[in-house]
C-alpha cells in the first residue's frame, strides 16, 4: 500500500502516514499513526516522565521532546523507505471504519512546500497522483465540516532562519494553506472516527472538548466587528441566546471575517485573533462535551502520539478495546486531563514568547541596518 507523510520543512518526529485508493465513486481512507504504545508501555518510567512532560515544546530550531530522541525521532517517526509500527484507521467510500495495528513503510517524506508545488502543477513527481486525490477527499471533507458549523479560523505560524553566529536571520511564514488543509483534514477525520467509537461503547479515554462560547463574549465580537465596519450576522438577543445559538453565530461571524479578509487583505491577523478571543479555550477531559469549534459531537487527540500524552492514553484506550492490546488507561483520567491541559497551555505560552523574542532579535538587526529612524508600514494586531 502507497504511503506518504506531509509535514513542515523542519519537522523531525514524523506522527502520521496517510494512503488514498479510489474505489468506485468513492476513495478508501488510511491513516496511519505511530505505534507508541508498543515503545512505551504504561506505568513505566519512559510513560511517567512523558506523562509528566505532557507534550514536546517547539521553539525556533529547538525541541524538548516528550520522548527521547531515540523514540521521538528515530523509532518511532514514520520515516521514508524503513518498516514502522502503527496504528492504522481505515474509513471505506461508505464511511465504516475499522482501527487495527500495522506496518508500513513510508515511501515519501513530503515538505508542506513540495506538496503544494505538484498540487499546483509546479513539480512532478511518482505519487503525485495519490496526492491529488488526497487533496480532492480533504477539499470535500473542509466544505462539510464547514457546512455542519465549524468555525473557519485560518492562521500561518512563524518561521525563522539564524545565521549561525547566534543571530537571526529572517522570518517568515508558514503559508502553504492548500499542502496543509491536506492532511489537517484526514487527522481531523482520524480523530473524530476514534472519539466516536469509544464513545458509542462508553469506554473511558481522554476527550478533547470545546465547549460552546458564552452568549455575551460572542455579543461582545460582534459589537468589535461592526465597529471595525466587517458584516456581521444577525443575532437573537442576548438574553434569550443559549449556547447552540451562541456557537453557530460565533462560526457564521468567523465565516464572514474570513470572506472580508480574503476580499479585502485588511486585518488578516488582527480580525481573525478577535474571533478566537471570543471563544473559550479547547482542553483534554474524559467526558466526552464535543467539540464546539469542529462542530464535532465527539472528538479527541489521537494522532500525534510523539508530542502528546492524551493521545498516548487513546491509543491505549482503542487497542484494548479492539483486542490488540492491554495496557490500562491511567487511574485518574481527570487529573492525566487537567495536568495535560496545563502543559499545553505553559508550552503555548513558552513557543509564543520564543517567536516573540526571536522577532524582537530580527527588528533590532533590521533597525540597524536600515537607520533607526527610517519609516515603514506596520500594521495594529492588537491592543
Amino acid at each position: 500500500l502507497v504511503s506518504f507523510t506531509v509535514d513542515p520543512d523542519t519537522a523531525k518526529d514524523f506522527d502520521d502516514a496517510i494512503s488514498v485508493r479510489s474505489e468506485g465513486d468513492g476513495v478508501r481512507i488510511w491513516v496511519h499513526i505511530a505505534d507508541v504504545s508498543y515503545f512505551v508501555p504504561a506505568g513505566t518510567p519512559l510513560d511517567r516522565g512523558a506523562e509528566e512532560r505532557g507534550n514536546s515544546v517547539y521553539v525556533p530550531g529547538l525541541v524538548a521532546p516528550m520522548l527521547p530522541h531515540e523514540l521521538a525521532d528515530d523509532a518511532c517517526s514514520l520515516r521514508p523507505n524503513v518498516d514502522r509500527l502503527t496504528v492504522t484507521v481505515e474509513i471505506a467510500p461508505n464511511g465504516e471504519t475499522c482501527f487495527y495495528r500495522s506496518v508500513i513503510r513510508s515511501r515519501e517524506r513530503f515538505t508542506y512546500g513540495h506538496a503544494q508545488r505538484i498540487l499546483e502543477g509546479k513539480e512532478q513527481h511518482e505519487l503525485a497522483d495519490h496526492v491529488r486525490l488526497a487533496d480532492r477527499v480533504s477539499a470535500e471533507l473542509r466544505r462539510a465540516r464547514f457546512a455542519r458549523g465549524a468555525l473557519r479560523v485560518e492562521s500561518s505560524e512563524p518561521n525563522f532562519a539564524f545565521d549561525g553566529r547566534g543571530g537571526v536571520e529572517r522570518a517568515w511564514l508558514e503559508a502553504e494553506p492548500q499542502a496543509h488543509a491536506l492532511i489537517e483534514e484526514l487527522m481531523i477525520l482520524a480523530n473524530d472516527a476514534v472519539a466516536a467509537f469509544l464513545a458509542s461503547r462508553r469506554r473511558e479515554a481522554i476527550y478533547r472538548v470545546h465547549e460552546p462560547p458564552e452568549p455575551q463574549a460572542v455579543q461582545l465580537l460582534l459589537a468589535k466587528l461592526t465597529d471595525l465596519e466587517i458584516p456581521t450576522p444577525p443575532v437573537p438577543d442576548v438574553d434569550s441566546m443559549a449556547p447552540a445559538d451562541a456557537a453557530r453565530v460565533a462560526a457564521e461571524a468567523s465565516e464572514l471575517v474570513a470572506d472580508y479578509v480574503r476580499k479585502s487583505q485588511r486585518g488578516k491577523d488582527a480580525f481573525r485573533s478577535l474571533v478566537l478571543r471570543s471563544l473559550k479555550q479547547a482542553r483534554y477531559d474524559p467526558r466526552n462535551l464535543g467539540h464546539s469549534g469542529l462542530a464535532s459531537t465527539a472528538y479527541t487527540h489521537f494522532t500525534s502520539p510523539i508530542r502528546r500524552y492524551p493521545d498516548l492514553v487513546v491509543h491505549r484506550a482503542l487497542l484494548r478495546e479492539i483486542g490488540q492490546g492491554d495496557d490500562p488507561v491511567p487511574e485518574d483520567l481527570g487529573a492525566v486531563a487537567e495536568h495535560t491541559s496545563e502543559t499545553e497551555r505553559a508550552a503555548t505560552d513558552i513557543e509564543y514568547r520564543a517567536d516573540e523574542i526571536c522577532a524582537a532579535w530580527l527588528l533590532e538587526r533590521t533597525l540597524f541596518d536600515r537607520g533607526w529612524e527610517e519609516p515603514y508600514p506596520g500594521e495594529v494586531t492588537g491592543v
